[in-house]
């Protein structure tokens, strides 16, 4: 397939887990894909696979919690490969484990700066850029955190609540000029984030916590991804979509 012959991307988050696998899809079906991250050893390892199964992809290092640094990413892109078409604000922490009258402050504000302000600013500087190339599509990343609570993690839970209504406003915005906006809301996923964090039984509580008794895997998420980028989603945007295993069903 080559769904997204001609088409360029920038995919935050992307040298692992979720962002890992998109970029990988994406560059599977044609699209020239910029890997954005602040692991420069992870941006390179993603970058030569695409490269080794026949893609194209560049890397670039940032922290996109850091404004400057986005609209860098936007031109790294445009200068590189010509344009930009796609992107996956997908980059993200998990932040401290507190309950909220005892969250530490600068956990707060990494989690919020990274978390809500980095996609803020990756829209702020990708929209102009997509619509100079003649359109195209964004994905936000969520959670299922962005519709219910979680205890514990109101940093995380927050930001995620508030990138929903960050997407809506943005897919209203610019609905008529040819950029579409949508959400996923990823259950929990088998990705270093969570591996590295959480030991064997915790993993084992939280897969248990889906109804279908199992964590997601990073490729589920990607699928889903990569619909709404395509054009198969035309008629999509300002929408907030599951991939949970039915989490939220409960």
């Amino acid at each position: 397939m080559a769904e997204f012959h001609g088409k360029i991307a920038i995919v935050t988050g992307g040298a692992s887990g979720i962002g890992e696998a998109i970029v990988k899809e994406l560059a599977s079906n044609g699209a020239r894909v910029v890997v954005a991250d602040r692991d420069r050893g992870g941006i390179d390892r993603v970058v030569a696979a695409v490269q080794h199964s026949g893609g194209t992809a560049a890397g670039f290092s940032l922290d996109v919690a850091d404004a400057a640094q986005n609209a860098t990413m936007v031109e790294f892109a445009q200068k590189t490969f010509g344009g930009l078409h796609l992107a996956v604000n997908n980059a993200g922490v998990g932040g401290p484990s507190a309950a909220t009258a005892d969250y530490p402050l600068d956990g707060w504000k990494t989690v919020i700066d990274i978390n809500l302000n980095g996609v803020f600013y990756g829209l702020k500087y990708e929209i102009p850029a997509i619509m100079k190339s003649g359109g195209g599509s964004i994905v936000n990343m969520a959670s299922i955190l962005g519709s219910v609570g979680f205890t514990n993690a109101v940093a995380y839970t927050s930001a995620k609540h508030a990138i929903l209504g960050m997407t809506r406003v943005a897919a209203m915005e610019y609905a008529t000029k040819g950029v579409r906006v949508n959400a996923v809301g990823p259950g929990f996923i088998d990705t270093p984030l969570l591996s590295k964090n959480l030991d064997e039984n915790t993993l084992k509580f939280v897969a248990g916590l889906h109804p279908m008794q199992r964590l997601g895997r990073p490729e589920e998420v990607s699928a889903l991804t990569c619909f709404l980028l395509s054009e198969r989603a035309s008629f999509i945007t300002g929408s907030y979509h599951l991939v949970d295993g039915g989490y939220v069903a409960q």
